[in-house]
């Protein structure tokens, strides 16, 4: 089936714009649904009110040239009647933006840095931060309701190429970067770096925060996939399977399931309790083998996205396709053309996938699917059960399967 197109996004084009700088590296929605930003290419950011693009895509079609309807806030306008109205913002980066990241705080998650009494800023109940990361390394801190430059972490000497929040409202921040190396940041401490994870031999591509930010995966070059304990900050496992550099990845809603995509045009969910691959998403067909899995740079996967209901992921390949695949499903269900596509990610409730391409991003409508009873059991269960305990609940050994996601 092919997907439906919802709306775009384009990014503006002068004659002098030059096609290379114009990459678009990253999107993202907000936790709470209320924004959306990209990277438009050079050094700019877009932020817009989500439902102030949906109403555009719904009254004027799905063409939005991204710049019609900008407002260009002043620095200084920071007064709280902004907040509760939100408004467009273009930031200026200052250089290549190659990743983003949303994080709201929770007044009660205390940073862990006990020995603070004094804080530069105070993050309240509505505080939403948008972070960028950037080539020449830092990682830039900006207040999403006003525009507001807040912090600029320095620490990493080359490409920040992701970034994750902890998903519990802590603030803790962690930085994927070509320099080999993730480092651990705590927002709540005036961005204070409080770890750096080594592991990597090259360049890490891609981290992720499980749902109960205890876990953080990170992926990269050399088939690289490492499982992180967040409370330790050391490592719990190597993941092996990928036959070439693995680009991204992310867990499941309830934790159970991982998903990960390489240029080895697979992707792979694994229950990363226990390091084991579940299922496998081909790009290619058949399939190269492993002594040739670098050449088919054709069908390259670059991004992929685990939907809100648990039961979709959403993939972006260099044969100019999206597919979303069921994860109980070996065919793609619905297939949608994107040329030149180099992320996706789904929107908060699940209904709209984005993906960026050239500084312009494109939104479908994802598959829709009346979870069962069974399914939603399941993700009750797993949230708070990770696969050694369920092995051990008394119930039959089918059930024990179905909870594991093996049937």
């Amino acid at each position: 089936a092919r997907s439906r197109t919802v709306g775009e996004l384009l990014a503006p084009t002068s004659p002098f714009d030059k096609k290379c700088g114009r990459e678009n590296w990253t999107v993202a929605f907000a936790p709470d649904g209320s924004y959306f930003a990209w990277s438009q290419g050079h050094r700019i950011v877009k932020l817009v009110p989500w439902s102030q693009c949906l109403n555009n895509f719904l009254l004027h079609g799905t063409k939005n040239v991204a710049n019609s309807i900008s407002i260009r806030l002043s620095r200084q306008n920071s007064d709280s009647s902004q907040k509760n109205k939100p408004c467009e913002h273009i930031i200026d980066c200052g250089d290549i933006v190659w990743s983003l990241a949303f994080g709201s705080s929770v007044p009660e998650k205390q940073s862990r840095c006990v020995n603070i009494e004094w804080h530069r800023f105070k993050f309240g109940q509505d505080q939403l931060l948008l972070a960028t990361g950037l080539n020449n390394g830092r990682i830039k801190i900006w207040d999403v309701y006003t525009g507001k430059l807040l912090l600029n972490l320095m620490d990493h000497t080359e490409v920040v190429r992701d970034l994750t929040f902890a998903p519990d409202g802590s603030l803790i921040l962690v930085s994927a970067s070509r320099d080999k190396t993730l480092r651990v940041w705590d927002l709540k401490d005036d961005g204070n770096m409080m770890k750096v994870l080594r592991g990597h031999q090259n360049w890490v591509y891609g981290c992720a925060f499980s749902p109960d930010s205890s876990i953080l995966c990170s992926v990269g070059a050399s088939k690289a996939v490492f499982l992180w304990d967040m409370d330790k900050y050391s490592m719990i496992r190597k993941l092996e399977g990928h036959h070439n550099d693995v680009v991204a990845c992310e867990f499941s809603p309830d934790g159970a399931l991982l998903a990960t995509a390489s240029y080895d045009t697979r992707v792979y969910v694994w229950d990363p309790h226990i390091g084991v691959i579940l299922m496998e998403f081909g790009h290619l067909f058949p399939p190269p083998t492993p002594i040739f899995a670098g050449g088919a740079n054709d069908r390259w996967v670059r991004s992929v996205s685990f939907s809100h209901d648990g039961l979709h992921i959403a993939s972006l390949a260099d044969d100019k396709m999206v597919r979303f695949w069921r994860i109980d499903e070996d065919y793609p269900v619905q297939v949608a053309p994107l040329n030149n596509g180099l992320c996706c990610t789904f929107s908060t409730d699940g209904s709209v996938l984005a993906a960026g391409q050239d500084g312009s991003v494109y939104f479908w409508a994802t598959p829709k699917q009346v979870s069962s009873l069974q399914h939603l059991c399941r993700m009750a269960v797993r949230r708070v059960m990770p696969t050694s305990l369920v092995k051990n609940l008394p119930i039959p050994s089918k059930m024990v399967e179905f909870l594991c996601y093996q049937i």
